[in-house]
């Protein structure tokens, strides 16, 4: 089978990505409405013993087992990764005749490549000690009043000696994997009226008439709803951080489709690079179905090499919170944000007011558990099942910048807001979690300009900590809850800055808690901050997760390490947190309150033993039929949810001098 016609194959969650939060699609079935079977009587026999799953056959991604069976195939694109250096008997096999090799598609420090070979060249390397892991290339896809709403505004002078600008996100590099960015659009100038662009690479190995464009559209817009400046309507389109740094890295074609690899390649140059473009954030608004455990994925592994080196990564949770009769779907969140170490966000709906009394999850975000599977010695499936999103962002009908010319409003012409006829200053409406993404990797730019010492895995403790839990919604819809950018950069600034080099478990974590609030107002409306965390299978609260260092706070590991269930029970390593933190055995149903407030709506460890049941929902099989989840996940991005929006101001044309 040729390339393009597997590309063709896992369209799926592709442009579900863009709704949501753009997705990496797994290119496996043969046609688009196929299911990719991953049960274990699918698996090959060649690759399996009696007694359960050989070591080889855990080595080998599901859906790449299902390709090596069918006849119609002979040649492959694969994603090798390596324990270390590949040795002489790998290096052998990888020269045979027939088996192509882009030096482009070699990630040093992520130990992984991208081959296209011979299919019966795959389990010979799957059989080396250094192969780790073999899994098929796979498609990826795309899945206002924001600044008042979010409490962006209420940042702007808390910087001492910063009154002319205030909190802007000014000096943070934030690195876009998307569809590419327009950089003639007037919102990404600087407040001098150069463009805000330090950095521009195509990882789509396709030719642009008018390079560092974006044709589809997806890019642009979700730049803008991060680092968009006022220049617009008299800043009625106003980003969360005007004035942060972009590094457009584009990995999605001029149809919002792309491959793992393009986003290995983008993720491999931001690690060799980050320091030189002070890249603090990445931001994926993209994805793929998750069907690799965490452990596994590609993507989901390159991501932690990221946040282990200081990299904050936010990933959009997927668009799939419902299936095409309106039934709300479990289990759907999309591979990268399965990820414990990425920031994973899905989308709640404003009603265009800026007050947040009348917030709601939106229908369509992907709910948690993370359905992601590995298979244990006996051959049985074993689900990650962790509670995802990590939090919630407004993400309904957000209007942000529109690129010239692009192929979603000229497919759907009712996404162009009609702001402007000035190309450079047009607007378009997008709803999905790939839009509410970068609203939270605009507060982190924020809360990085504000105290640059933060590691990610504080970032990330942070923003649930301060986060409003929304009434009626348990934690496998909003994580902790909304994003509150007032909340999480006050917090921040009172992170002690020398806490790296003084970071003994339970030592200070604030320079001070006199006067602190543990709430916040925001357009006149007062809610209370969760006050826990989201920690793999359950959440912990506590005052000591404010007040004093816990390990799982430090660059390297994980904030979920260090929770162990045994016989129902939840308690933790002592050596990693302070005896002052509560781990729940319940998840609960919120009524705005902080989190373990509400009614119960399951218990902990039934997540975590796979033994599934909810009341108000099903949670998504295996054998998914991905063409439905695709054709949702576009639908969502399209429309959203239909409610109120924002209200489109009309473009003068005058450029704004305060940006």
């Amino acid at each position: 089978m040729n390339s393009s016609r597997i590309i063709t194959r896992l369209f799926i969650h592709t442009l579900a990505v863009l709704l949501c939060g753009s997705q990496i699609v797994p290119i496996m079935a043969q046609d688009r409405t196929r299911t990719s079977s991953r049960s274990s009587g699918r698996r090959s026999s060649q690759i399996r013993t009696v007694s359960g799953a050989s070591e080889l056959d855990k080595k080998i991604s599901d859906d790449l087992k299902d390709k090596l069976k069918d006849v119609a195939v002979d040649r492959v694109k694969i994603v090798l990764q390596f324990n270390g250096q590949p040795g002489a008997k790998t290096q052998e096999l990888l020269s045979r005749a027939g088996v192509v090799l882009n030096p482009k598609d070699k990630f040093e420090k992520l130990e992984s490549r991208t081959v296209e070979l011979p299919k019966t060249v795959v389990t010979e390397l799957a059989a080396q000690t250094d192969v780790s892991f073999v899994s098929p290339e796979r498609e990826v896809r795309t899945t206002g009043h924001l600044s008042a709403t979010t409490g962006a505004d209420l940042t702007r002078g808390l910087i001492a000696g910063a009154a002319s600008t205030g909190l802007d996100g000014s000096g943070i590099g934030i690195a876009i994997l998307d569809s590419g960015i327009d950089r003639e659009h007037k919102a990404f100038l600087d407040r001098n009226g150069k463009r805000r662009f330090v950095f521009g690479i195509d990882f789509t190995d396709e030719e642009l008439e008018k390079p560092e464009h974006d044709p589809y559209g997806h890019g642009t817009h979700v730049a803008s709803v991060a680092v968009g400046n006022g220049q617009i309507a008299g800043a009625a389109y106003l980003g969360v951080a005007p004035n942060a740094n972009m590094i457009n890295l584009r990995v999605l074609d001029e149809d919002g489709k792309g491959l793992v690899t393009n986003v290995l390649r983008a993720l491999e140059w931001v690690l060799q690079n980050r320091t030189t473009y002070n890249i603090r954030i990445v931001n994926l608004s993209l994805g793929a179905p998750a069907v690799d455990s965490y452990r596994n994925d590609p993507v989901c592994r390159a991501v932690r090499r990221l946040v282990d080196a200081g990299v904050v990564v936010v990933a959009a949770a997927g668009n799939n919170g419902k299936d095409k009769d309106g039934k709300k779907m479990y289990g759907l969140i999309h591979s990268p944000g399965n990820e414990p170490s990425a920031i994973t966000v899905g989308a709640s709906n404003t009603f265009g007011t800026d007050s947040r009394s009348d917030d709601a999850v939106t229908s369509y975000s992907s709910r948690g558990p993370t359905r992601s599977f590995w298979t244990d010695a006996a051959g049985v499936k074993r689900h990650d099942n962790l509670i995802k999103p990590d939090l919630v962002a407004p993400g309904n009908k957000l209007i942000a910048a529109q690129s010239e010319k692009n192929l979603l409003v000229a497919q759907s012409p009712e996404l162009d807001a009609k702001v402007s006829l000035d190309e450079e200053r047009n607007m378009m409406v997008m709803s999905g979690t790939s839009v509410a993404a970068p609203v939270v990797t605009g507060a982190i730019a924020l809360m990085l300009q504000a105290n640059p010492t933060l590691t990610p895995n504080l970032v990330k403790a942070i923003l649930m900590y301060t986060a409003q839990p929304l009434a009626g919604y348990n934690l496998l819809e909003q994580g902790a809850g909304q994003l509150n950018i007032e909340g999480a950069v006050r917090l921040a600034m009172l992170v002690r800055t020398d806490w790296l080099t003084n970071a003994a478990l339970g030592s200070p974590l604030l320079t001070t808690t006199d006067n602190l609030q543990l709430q916040s107002t925001i357009s006149g409306y007062s809610f209370p901050w969760a006050r826990g965390i989201i920690v793999n299978h359950t959440f912990a609260t506590g005052d000591d997760l404010l007040t004093k260092f816990q390990k799982t706070y430090g660059l390297g590991e994980l904030l979920t390490n260090g929770i162990i269930f045994s016989d129902g029970i939840i308690f933790s390593d002592r050596t990693l947190w302070t005896s002052g933190i509560i781990f729940s055995d319940n998840l609960f149903v919120s009524n705005g309150l902080s989190l373990g407030n509400g009614t119960t709506f399951s218990s902990a460890g039934i997540i975590f033993s796979d033994g599934i049941i909810f009341s108000d929902g099903v949670i998504a099989p295996d054998g998914i039929i991905f063409s439905d989840v695709f054709v949702q996940s576009l639908a969502a991005m399209k429309t959203g949810d239909a409610t109120n929006a924002m209200t489109p101001t009309l473009d003068d044309g005058k450029s704004n001098p305060n940006y």
